[in-house]
């Protein structure tokens, strides 16, 4: 069997030898600056000297449900907005290999749904109806503009993220969103300098004026101008930010995720729970995770992104925090920000509060229109709740006796004539 020292943190004394085992599950750790692209942290798998393969830049893995933000990305620019409505319910498609029936990963639909609730809930549905909507190509296009994919085939189960691509490739992508927008490449080296002191490579073409000069004034620090390459809109940017933020909040990392500084990210499981992700960024640092075997095969039922790759991201960037801080997101020019109800997509009063109010930033000069459903051009059952919180339950009536009594909710067209399919 394999041992090790199990020592105490205070002195480093001797306590017990403990047990350890070689996991044969394996995955990738990358972090980086989102702003020069430089690479923070690495982690190609578990043992270097049991095998030289970087997981990390070198495995190409489905990114499941962490792709998700590029489609939510490219409906924003398209004259979507966060409280735009899309509807959850079941899909069948017809494809050369048989029928494909998508489903969420609660096996339930929720009808009519804000895309903020949608990301944070990671809805497959609503993603699927969105990309029918906006158009394949155009997430294509989105993708691979980001770095994602060199060609991302135009198919609608690769707005679900199943298309393999490398974790560098992901976090990379993701520096953009947490940056406003411009273009990040990531890198190993930052700088090279000849024997004399004289830099002959620097990786960070940014103009900085002030690092010229000798001294500054005190408590004055040195004004860097972007000159970067802009992706996306810096609105897009942030309205792709605030609803990753709510992933982290309310979502489907509620719990996993827990910093002092405000975090944004989205987690992504495969089918089967093959391969687990989570991405996220403070305003400085992005970080994503990968975990899975090298020959994929389900990790288990109770496997997702958020309980195995989250507690992953909370240690690195527990500490990460304590050295390049972190702070709110910037708000971009050129916008103002409305109060939404983020189950119903409906706008409220300026004074409204409560779990179910968010604050949404829309561009000015646009005037949000509120209560238009899409649905992708795919029917709707006519008896899904238009209004539904995800794991609402019972509900008391009145009944003919005049008593009260509590009943169960709705039946919906999942629960009663789909059978097993979902």
């Amino acid at each position: 069997v394999l041992v090790r020292r199990m020592t105490a943190d205070s002195d480093g004394s001797f306590i017990r030898w403990t047990l350890r085992q070689i996991p044969e599950v394996q995955g990738g750790f990358v972090a980086m600056d989102v702003n020069t692209g430089r690479v923070i942290a690495m982690q190609g798998g578990f043992s270097y000297q049991a095998s030289v393969f970087n997981r990390a830049t070198q495995a190409k893995r489905q990114p499941g449900s962490s792709f998700k933000p590029f489609v939510y990305a490219a409906a924003l620019d398209s004259g979507y907005t966060p409280a735009t409505i899309v509807v959850d319910a079941p899909i069948e498609i017809n494809t050369p290999q048989g029928m494909w029936r998508p489903r969420n990963s609660s096996n339930k639909f929720y009808g009519p749904t804000p895309l903020r609730t949608g990301i944070e809930q990671s809805r497959n549905l609503m993603t699927i109806r969105l990309a029918q909507e906006v158009g394949m190509n155009t997430v294509g296009d989105y993708a691979e503009r980001f770095g994602v994919y060199d060609n991302l085939s135009p198919v609608l189960a690769n707005a679900l993220g199943s298309q393999e691509t490398t974790l560098y490739q992901m976090v990379s992508a993701y520096a953009m969103f947490a940056n406003g927008g411009e273009r990040v490449q990531p890198t190993l080296v930052d700088r090279v300098q000849d024997r004399y002191g004289r830099t002959v490579y620097k990786h960070d073409q940014r103009i900085c004026n002030d690092c010229q000069l000798e001294t500054l004034a005190p408590g004055v620090g040195p004004r860097i101008i972007s000159n970067r390459e802009r992706v996306m809109d810096p609105i897009t940017a942030y309205q792709l930010t605030s609803m990753m933020k709510g992933v982290v909040d309310r979502g489907t990392a509620r719990g996993a995720v827990n910093l002092p500084v405000p975090i944004a990210g989205k987690t992504g499981t495969t089918n089967d729970a093959k391969d687990v992700w989570f991405v996220g960024f403070s305003s400085n640092i992005v970080a994503g995770c990968y975990i899975g075997f090298d020959n994929p095969r389900s990790l288990g039922r109770r496997a997702y992104g958020a309980g195995m790759c989250g507690p992953v991201f909370q240690r690195f960037m527990s500490e990460a925090i304590k050295k390049y801080g972190g702070g709110p997101f910037e708000v971009p020019p050129g916008g103002h920000f409305i109060k939404i109800d983020r189950f119903t997509g409906a706008r409220l009063s300026d004074s409204a509060a409560g779990n179910n109010v968010v604050a949404e930033y829309f561009r000015d000069g646009e005037e949000p229109l509120f209560g238009i459903t899409f649905d992708g051009g795919f029917a709707m059952g006519a008896d899904l709740p238009l209004v539904e919180e995800a794991g609402g339950g019972a509900r008391e009536v009145t009944t003919s006796t005049g008593k009260k009594a509590r009943v169960g909710p709705k039946a919906s067209f999942g629960s009663i004539s789909s059978g097993g399919l979902y």
